[in-house]
């Protein structure tokens, strides 16, 4: 079994919510700070979570960002949990929480909001309960969301945009074609821009045998990546 830790922040704006990796939104700012001087910056090398979530308030349709090969995805997707409330409570981080259900992407998920905290928001693509979410599962425990703690800003936020990547806006329809489509064939879109090249022995390669290798080596990641938060998107 693989585990997998990640610190995410929720930050919750007057007209909006998003929720990110901590350890990409420092990559980002770094790299947009220094190219801002004229200086390009790498990203930090180790796999971080990507994807980004804005939600607005009194709306189901939430901005869901992310990526595919080297292209970047904005999805308008439209979010109507279904929540059943539990008879059941207890504490977090000092808070009285209660237990509620749903069922979302192929999973189902029991949360613990707290009452006292009157945002209907939580983790990922969560929202709408009478409270904030402190903690949401999944009931195999393959993924889980948990508050490690509430801090106050009061600056006005905007995530760093690297412009770095061509953009795509997609409906949620559309996305899952483009995921599926991604999964069977991830180099689909690479044919015709890779040029024949020599490796670093000074190897020949065309440039149908990198793609090929390229193809085979992502086809092997997804095998390992089967255990994505939406599961269904997998069927």
């Amino acid at each position: 079994m693989n585990v997998k830790n990640e610190i995410m922040i929720l930050n919750i704006q007057k007209d909006r919510t998003e929720f990110y990796s901590y350890e990409r939104y420092s990559s980002d700012s770094i790299q947009l700070s220094e190219a801002k001087k004229g200086n390009m910056a790498m990203p930090k090398n180790k796999v971080m979570i990507s994807d980004r979530i804005v939600k607005y308030p009194n709306s189901n349709q939430i901005d869901y960002i992310t990526f595919i090969s080297w292209d970047k995805y904005i999805v308008k997707q439209d979010i109507d949990l279904k929540w059943k409330l539990e008879n059941r409570f207890s504490k977090i981080l000092g808070y009285d929480v209660q237990e509620a259900t749903t069922e979302f992407g192929g999973r189902k998920w029991v949360a613990w909001f707290a009452k006292e905290l009157p945002i209907p928001d939580g983790p990922y693509k969560f929202k709408n309960l009478p409270g904030l979410i402190l903690k949401i599962e999944d009931t195999t425990k393959s993924h889980i969301f948990e508050l490690k703690g509430i801090r106050k800003n009061d600056h006005i936020f905007n995530y760093p945009n690297l412009n770095n990547y061509k953009e795509y806006k997609l409906n949620f329809d559309q996305y899952v074609k483009k995921f599926k489509d991604y999964r069977k064939n991830p180099t689909a879109d690479l044919i015709g821009h890779i040029p024949d090249q020599r490796d670093a022995e000074g190897n020949f390669k065309t440039s149908a045998q990198v793609i090929k290798e390229l193809n085979d080596k992502w086809l092997e990641n997804f095998k390992k990546d089967n255990n994505i938060i939406e599961i269904n998107l997998l069927h």
